[in-house]
């Protein structure tokens, strides 16, 4: 998120510079101007949303998840891998059309999982971005987790690659 009006500087030439640098990450301008020289002017610099004060939090919510998802390159919010079903914008999975009962923590690492479906995810890609803190290298925490992810699955989505970290993939591709 990037305000146009922060103190000292232009969010627009912010923008740009991001940009320019390579900076790739989606963005979401919020600002208190309205004119479409402001909105012309954010899209030409890169933003990827813009909105208008005043606005409600559950607004800014659903555009960054939005962000988020085409960022990952998901243009639906239903993400599915063989049986597995996600909606991105429910924050629920199923499997074979049953809700899928997980605990906060396992829902995050599935999550994360099935928008990289067909990836190798590391441990410590899984700790920075589905943990507050990081986990410690030689804890089985995550392995943990995993375990009781996949023996509620029932399937044999999430693969090992080991030295390398975790693989969702389609049960057919297994």
């Amino acid at each position: 998120m990037l305000d146009l009006g922060l103190p000292g500087q232009d969010g627009v030439s912010v923008l740009r510079h991001w940009r320019e640098q390579g900076r790739r990450l989606p963005v979401l301008v919020l600002t208190a101007r309205g004119r479409w020289s402001d909105k012309l002017a954010s899209f030409d610099a890169g933003a990827d949303d813009f909105l208008t004060k005043p606005f409600l939090h559950e607004e800014v919510a659903l555009r960054l998840r939005v962000l988020k998802r085409r960022a990952l390159g998901h243009s639906s919010p239903i993400l599915q891998a063989g049986p597995l079903s996600y909606d991105a914008n429910a924050d629920r999975f199923t499997l074979d059309g049953a809700p899928l009962n997980l605990t906060a923590q396992e829902k995050r690492i599935l999550a994360y999982l099935i928008q990289r479906k067909d990836c190798v995810v590391s441990r410590n890609e899984i700790s920075e971005h589905v943990y507050a803190r990081d986990l410690d290298p030689d804890s089985n925490t995550l392995d943990v987790l995993i375990g009781r992810i996949r023996r509620k699955l029932g399937v044999p989505l999430i693969q090992t690659q080991r030295g390398r970290g975790f693989c969702l993939t389609e049960v057919d591709a297994v």
